[in-house]
């Protein structure tokens, strides 16, 4: 198999993909590493800094050509609840990642969360279904820590 090098990451598709590759949400943040695309092939992804590669971007590969960003299927927690804002609330002010939904929120699974949920009226659900959280208000991607 060849192995391409992938040294671009655009946010959008300017021509046809010829291949796709599924990441969960922490696979989806990095800077070096070989990828297998859906089609067999090896990707050496080598971006100048560590990167969070959004569901629906692109990598341009040395030839040109580019290759789709998947958001694969991972083990989450549904959070439902009649006073969502406030169960956001508090997840943001736990630095939680948070796909934020018309009735509903998604979060890693994390056990001390989820009982932190339960407790202030939340109810919690096991799912699998691709992640897709928020990124940062500053234009920054992920958001990790107080530090923007």
């Amino acid at each position: 198999m060849t192995q391409t090098i992938a040294r671009a990451y655009h946010a959008h598709a300017h021509k046809d993909l010829t291949a796709q590759v599924a990441l969960d949400y922490e696979g989806r943040f990095l800077r070096r590493k070989v990828l297998k695309t859906d089609d067999g092939q090896s990707v050496l992804v080598d971006l100048p800094k560590t990167t969070s590669l959004d569901h629906g971007g692109v990598l341009v590969l040395e030839d040109g050509r580019e290759v789709g960003i998947v958001a694969a299927p991972e083990d989450l927690l549904e959070v439902t609840g009649p006073d969502l804002p406030r169960l956001a609330w508090h997840i943001g002010n736990r630095h939680t990642p948070c796909q934020i939904e018309e009735g509903r929120l998604l979060i890693q699974r994390d056990h001390v969360i989820r009982d932190m949920l339960g407790k202030i009226g939340a109810t919690v659900r096991e799912v699998t279904e691709p992640f897709t959280p928020e990124g940062g208000a500053y234009g920054h991607g992920r958001t990790h820590g107080h530090s923007h």
